[in-house]
């Protein structure tokens, strides 16, 4: 890749990864109901799961997708089911106290890191990455490098997103004033998944 094609990309991966998502309404969600430092597993599952799902669309399986679109499809709609779950269970939530907050835990690295293989919107930034960036035949350098530019973005883009419901934690002091903050995250995460369903 040239220099010029290196910085449209991180360009390109800045503004795919800061924008709402599914991943991004998760981790608000965490920062205000967990805290920054309980939600860093999160973050890291998710950089590192995607770009994993970057390298290997990248290496090939994008094409899988292209010989058999009914395996998209499927996927498409089984992220969504479980997009809407959480959804469904974000907005029944109540406020964190202590006890429940020590107790309950937030997705890990694993968790977040599987998440993205069912994620609706990563599937559409990493098969858009490789056949913008890369539409040409794939050398295995350059896909590691998309892959390793959004393992090290990633984190700190997402990461915004879960200071911000952190931040939340100061204004939104009472019981109600929490519960409207789950129910309009939940009903972002819907509607995060607007664009892609029908596309």
């Amino acid at each position: 890749m040239t220099t010029e094609q290196l910085l449209a990309f991180c360009a390109f991966a800045v503004i795919t990864l800061v924008t709402p998502g599914p991943n991004n309404m998760m981790v608000l969600a965490s920062g205000l109901n967990y805290g920054f430092v309980r939600t860093l597993p999160h973050l890291a599952g998710i950089a590192f799961g995607f770009a994993l799902m970057v390298f290997l669309t990248g290496t090939g399986l994008h094409t899988v997708f292209v010989r058999f679109p009914v395996i998209h499809t499927v996927l498409k709609y089984v992220g969504a089911a479980y997009l809407l779950w959480l959804a469904w269970h974000l907005a029944r939530s109540g406020p964190m106290d202590d006890e429940r907050r020590g107790r309950e835990r937030p997705m890990g690295f694993i968790g977040a890191a599987a998440f993205q293989w069912v994620n609706p919107k990563a599937w559409v930034m990493a098969v858009g990455a490789i056949s913008t960036y890369l539409p040409n035949a794939s050398h295995l350098p350059d896909v590691a490098l998309l892959a390793v530019i959004y393992g090290m973005l990633g984190a700190p883009c997402i990461g915004l997103w879960a200071g911000f419901g952190v931040a939340m934690r100061r204004v939104l002091t009472d019981a109600r004033s929490v519960r409207i903050f789950n129910g309009v995250a939940a009903a972002l995460l819907v509607a995060s998944l607007y664009p892609i369903l029908v596309e």
